[in-house]
C-alpha cells in the first residue's frame, strides 16, 4: 500500500490520531501508506536514508536538540553490531507527548526504530518505557504482535519498562539500566554511541524523534522542510499546561510564538504571570515577553531558554509563583541520582532556602546566596540536572524578585494556600507548611 505525500500542513505526526486507545496498524497504512522495503541489509539504502535525515535538519525531540543524522553517522561508523534504544522514558513531570505517541501512535514508532535499525545496521531495538505508564506498554505491545508481517531477519524488537524517575530519561541513565545498574546517568566514559547497551554501538533517539523519521522516509527530506524555519525544520510537539482552556499536546511548526500557541488551545482562561518553556530544566519568562517568543532554538536562545523536552506552561497571576517554585525545587532535589556532591547537598539546600523565603523565616540576603548556590551546583554534575535545576530557580528569582522580596518580609500570601498547579508525580515531603 502507498499514499501519496500529504500536503505540508498540520498536524503530520499526529494526523488521524484516535480519541481513545492505540491507533489500528490498518488504519495506520491506510493514512501514512506501507514502511519503505527494507527486505535486506544494504549499505546503499542505509547511507541514503541517513542522508536525507541529513537534508531534512531533524534534530532529536528529547530535549538536547542533537542533529539526528549525525548522531547515526557516529553510531554506523563505531565497530560492532549495532543496538538502537527509543527512549520512551519520559521523567519531565510537566510533558506529555512521548506517552501520547506511545498510546495513540504507536505504529509511528515502531516504524521510526526499524528505520533507525537499518541504518545504523543494529540487531535489536529496546523500547524503553516508565513502568507506571501502563497504556503506553500495553499499547505497544499490541503495535508489536500486530506486525506479523516483520521480514525474516528484522531487528528483535522489545519493550524494556524502567523505573520511573526525573534523571531516569537521560540517556546514559538508560544505558547504565538495560546494562543491569541504576537508572542513574553515570560519569563520562566511552561515548555510548562506540559503547553502549552491551558493550555495542547504541543509537539512543526520543520516541518523538522517531516517528518524525517514519514519515521523512516516506514523504522526504523538502516535504519535512516544507514548515518550520530554515535552521531548525519541521514540526514538533509541546505539551502546554496551565492557565489555557485547552491544555495538553498539540504539533505545531517549529518557530511558532508562544501567543499562538495559547490562542490553539483555546486562549488564556486568565491573567498570565509567566510562561515556564523547556520544563524544569527550563527558563522563566515574563508573560508580556513570553507571548511573543517563537518556540525555536533562534527565537528562545536570546532569552536564554530552550525549548527542551517540548514544555510550555502558562502560569497564572492567580497562582503564588514564590510557592509553585518552592514546590518544585524541593521535588526536584528529591530526584537527585545520589552521585555527585553539589546536586546532592546543593539543591537541597537551595530548595531549604527558597522555602524559608517562602514563609518569611529567610535572613537577608537569601536570594543573593540562592543564585550564588546555584551557580555552584551547574555544571558540577554527571549528568545536567543540577544545570537544569538551577536554570529554573535562578531565571524564578529574576522573572519573581517582588514577589520573592514581599514573602522574605512577610511571609506566605493568600495564594500560598492553593493547590499547587505545576505537577510532580509524587509531592515532596515538606509540601506547604502554612
Amino acid at each position: 500500500m502507498s499514499v501519496a505525500a500529504p500536503a505540508a500542513t498540520l498536524p503530520r505526526l499526529l494526523s488521524g490520531m484516535p480519541a481513545n486507545g492505540p491507533m489500528t496498524l490498518e488504519r495506520h497504512l491506510e493514512i501514512h501508506g506501507a514502511l519503505p522495503a527494507l527486505a535486506r541489509r544494504r549499505r546503499d539504502s542505509a547511507l541514503a536514508l541517513i542522508n536525507e535525515l541529513e537534508r531534512s535538519g531533524l534534530r532529536g525531540r528529547g530535549g538536547g536538540a542533537f542533529p539526528t543524522a549525525t548522531k547515526m553517522t557516529a553510531v554506523a561508523a563505531a565497530r560492532g553490531r549495532a543496538i538502537v534504544v527509543a527512549n520512551g522514558c519520559e521523567g519531565e513531570p510537566a510533558s506529555y507527548k512521548d506517552r501520547l505517541l506511545l498510546e495513540r501512535l504507536p505504529h509511528l514508532i515502531v516504524d521510526g526504530a526499524l528505520l533507525a535499525a537499518h541504518a545504523v545496521d543494529a540487531s535489536e531495538v529496546l523500547i524503553a518505557i516508565d513502568e507506571h505508564a501502563t497504556r503506553a506498554v500495553r499499547a505497544t505491545e499490541v503495535a508489536l504482535r500486530d506486525r506479523t508481517h516483520l521480514h525474516r531477519g528484522a531487528p528483535r524488537v522489545r519493550i524494556i519498562t524502567t523505573p520511573s524517575g526525573y534523571v531516569s530519561g537521560h540517556e546514559a541513565a538508560a544505558v547504565n539500566f538495560l546494562n543491569g545498574g541504576a537508572a542513574k546517568p553515570t560519569a563520562a566514559g566511552e561515548p555510548i554511541f562506540e559503547r553502549g547497551v552491551k558493550g555495542r554501538p547504541t543509537l539512543v533517539n526520543n520516541v518523538e524523534t522517531l516517528a518524525h523519521i517514519a514519515l521523512i522516509a516516506r514523504y522526504g527530506a523538502t516535504w519535512f522542510r516544507a514548515l518550520g524555519t530554515d535552521t531548525e525544520p519541521g514540526s514538533t510537539l509541546v505539551t502546554l499546561g496551565g492557565a489555557v482552556a485547552y491544555p495538553g499536546v498539540l504539533e505545531i511548526e517549529t518557530g511558532t510564538p508562544i501567543a499562538s500557541l495559547v490562542h490553539a488551545a483555546g486562549g488564556a482562561t486568565g491573567e498570565v504571570r509567566a510562561f515556564l518553556v523547556g520544563g524544569y530544566a527550563g527558563t522563566w519568562v515574563p508573560a508580556d515577553v513570553g507571548y511573543q517568543l517563537p518556540l525555536g532554538s533562534d527565537g528562545l536562545a536570546g532569552v536564554g531558554a530552550a525549548l527542551g523536552a517540548g514544555v510550555v506552561f502558562a502560569l497564572p497571576s492567580s497562582a503564588c509563583p514564590v510557592s509553585e517554585v518552592a514546590f518544585v525545587a524541593r521535588w526536584l532535589s528529591t530526584q537527585s541520582a545520589g552521585q555527585c556532591g553539589p546536586c546532592v547537598h546543593g539543591l537541597d539546600a537551595i530548595a531549604t532556602a527558597i522555602d524559608q523565603v517562602r514563609v518569611g523565616a529567610g535572613a537577608d540576603g537569601a536570594l543573593s546566596r540562592i543564585r550564588r548556590w546555584a551557580s555552584l551546583a551547574s555544571g558540577r554534575g554527571a549528568c545536567a540536572h543540577p544545570d537544569g535545576a538551577a536554570r529554573f530557580i535562578v531565571t524564578a528569582t529574576e522573572v519573581f524578585a517582588d514577589e520573592l522580596a514581599d514573602h522574605a518580609r512577610h511571609g506566605p500570601c493568600t495564594g500560598c494556600v492553593q493547590r499547587h498547579l505545576l505537577p510532580t508525580p509524587v509531592a515532596p515531603a515538606t509540601q506547604r507548611a502554612a
